[in-house]
């Protein structure tokens, strides 16, 4: 038994896709797997089959055409073709994450395509005709995708920009990564927080004295449920501060909603008063003014006098106490707050 790959357009009506399959089985061939691909022009039907031996490509392409197929295309497939749509795609997907200039190879793999092309911008715009596929790279330009047969179909040019999302998502956290040199110089890897960071964000809790936490908590530190959802806020951003072990050493939340924000800081207690705070507010601040917050506030204890000048340093506005909390009102856009000032503070 040998294994081949059959793709044939039919009538999208009903009984016409057994037609087709009774026509394979006559010939002794047996459907592993099938995808349905609807088209303006009828169901594309894509088998992987296993078919006797002596059967040719001639002889498969008869069977396709006596089942009432057309524009069929049969060719000889690798063991790895029995593995599912879904699997081949999610495995893409993570092989992304961990090599995000993997996509191109990753869109011939998805494809069966012949090769990807890198375009500048300005070429055509995202979609598809015959053979050749058109999509955008996350780095900048297009991509063409290119094969000789078949031609591509919309369920397969919705797989692929699928694919470029994910992509495009870690290119963003790629770029989001900065490195700080730290007034005292030490060198810190500023980044977005993601769902791969809960251990090593409660390992840096664990780090943090009681009396930190308590500042950053004044409700009680977060489970780990509740510290997950924290690093991926929906509408805001949390940041963290990543020593050159990999630690997590510092993070901030920006919690937003409509055009109102609230940031939070926990910096761990060796490196506090050393800029960390300074750096995340400052960026957390610049973030909400590109996403249109108009109105940042952030609530600390009335006694975290450290804490209360970092805000001041990048730009605090009004100041109202209630009891035992102080809330500070932060600008999200005017005067430039100098990068180049040494920070002593949170």
């Amino acid at each position: 038994m040998a294994l081949w790959r059959v793709r044939a357009t039919v009538d999208d009506r009903p009984g016409y896709l057994s037609v087709l399959t009774a026509s394979l089985a006559l010939r002794s061939v047996n459907i592993l797997a099938v995808q349905v691909h609807t088209t303006e022009d009828g169901a594309v039907d894509d088998f992987l089959v296993d078919a006797p031996d002596q059967l040719t490509e001639a002889d498969l392409l008869a069977a396709v055409a006596k089942g009432r197929g057309r524009d069929a295309f049969v060719a000889r497939a690798e063991a790895q073709g029995l593995a599912d749509q879904p699997t081949r795609s999610l495995a893409l997907a993570g092989r992304l994450v961990h090599e995000p200039d993997s996509l191109g190879e990753a869109l011939v793999t998805l494809l069966d395509a012949t090769e990807v092309r890198w375009r500048p911008q300005g070429g055509d715009l995202p979609g598809f005709h015959g053979g050749r596929m058109t999509l955008t790279d996350p780095a900048g330009g297009s991509l063409e995708v290119l094969r000789a047969l078949p031609a591509f179909t919309p369920a397969e040019f919705a797989r692929a920009q699928a694919l470029v999302e994910v992509a495009t998502a870690v290119h963003r956290r790629h770029r989001e990564q900065v490195s700080l040199l730290l007034p005292d110089g030490a060198e810190m890897v500023l980044r977005a927080a993601g769902p791969d960071d809960v251990a090593a964000v409660g390992e840096f809790h664990d780090e943090c004295s009681p009396a930190t936490l308590r500042q950053r908590y004044p409700a009680g530190v977060p489970v780990d449920g509740r510290l997950r959802r924290l690093l991926e806020p929906a509408g805001g951003l949390t940041l963290l501060a990543v020593a050159p072990g990999g630690a997590v050493v510092a993070m901030a939340t920006l919690l937003a909603e409509g055009d109102l924000g609230e940031v939070r800081v926990l910096v761990a207690d060796d490196w506090q008063r050393r800029g960390l705070g300074t750096a995340l507010l400052r960026r957390l601040r610049a973030h909400a003014a590109k996403i249109g917050v108009a109105a940042v506030v952030a609530h600390i204890g009335a006694g975290n006098a450290a804490m209360l000048r970092t805000l001041r340093r990048v730009g605090a506005g009004p100041i109202e106490r209630d009891g035992a909390m102080v809330t500070v009102t932060l600008r999200t856009a005017g005067p430039r707050v100098n990068d180049e000032t040494p920070a002593t503070s949170a």
